[in-house]
């Protein structure tokens, strides 16, 4: 897989955030250079990375599934859990669907990570299939069906929920249910006017703000 890990100036340990991109989506998207300049600049390192079949990573998406998105997470923390910079800790941030998959994730670890999802599904048996972006081959709709990651993990501790209020790919509800479902501390912001890919540059200063206050509580 391909990824790359921005760190801050000087030789100080120093946590780590992974930043997981949504469907058909890459590493290289303008949210993740936001990211990758604001949080280093902070003392926060960042990891982006593009999941198999995605941007300059090898397969193919129809291949894909939610289990092997997690896979590909856990292989990325392997892969720098030995940089001498890092200090161990960890968080995670994810859009769309990688939000889906950073909870998931999240929720498999003791040290309870603070995670940070941005316009984030809840459970995926309520989004409409024609609106989900192509790619998706039958393995991931069947791990669907079978209710296995059909849904989000509720519980976490620590989950900031951002959610842009004109959002027509995964509706506003499925943000407040998240919060709904996540332990104290936990957080919602609504993004007046956003849209599912922040595209506007001032809803992802936003988005970004808001979530690097966050890692400097929770991280």
């Amino acid at each position: 897989m391909a990824a790359v890990l921005h760190l801050p100036e000087g030789d100080r340990p120093c946590p780590c955030v992974v930043a997981c991109h949504g469907l058909s989506a890459s590493k290289d998207s303008d949210k993740y250079w936001l990211l990758a300049e604001a949080l280093p600049a902070a003392g926060i390192a960042l990891v982006r990375f593009d999941f198999r079949g995605c941007g300059e990573s090898t397969g193919a998406e129809a291949d894909t599934t939610i289990a092997t998105r997690v896979d590909d997470v856990h292989a990325v923390i392997d892969a720098v859990r030995a940089h001498g910079r890092l200090s161990g800790r960890l968080g995670f941030l994810g859009s769309s669907l990688g939000g889906f998959v950073a909870l998931h994730v999240a929720a498999r670890r003791s040290d309870e990570p603070p995670v940070v999802t941005w316009n984030s599904p809840v459970d995926l048996r309520d989004l409409r299939r024609p609106e989900e972006p192509s790619g998706l081959g039958a393995a991931f709709y069947e791990e669907v069906t079978t209710g296995r990651y059909a849904s989000a993990p509720g519980g976490l501790r620590r989950h900031l929920v951002v959610q842009a209020a004109l959002d027509d790919v995964v509706p506003p509800v499925h943000g407040a249910r998240l919060h709904a479902r996540a332990a104290m501390p936990t957080r919602i912001v609504t993004l007046t006017g956003a849209d599912h890919r922040l595209s506007d540059p001032e809803h992802r200063r936003q988005a970004l703000a808001v979530s690097l206050d966050w890692y400097r509580k929770h991280l």
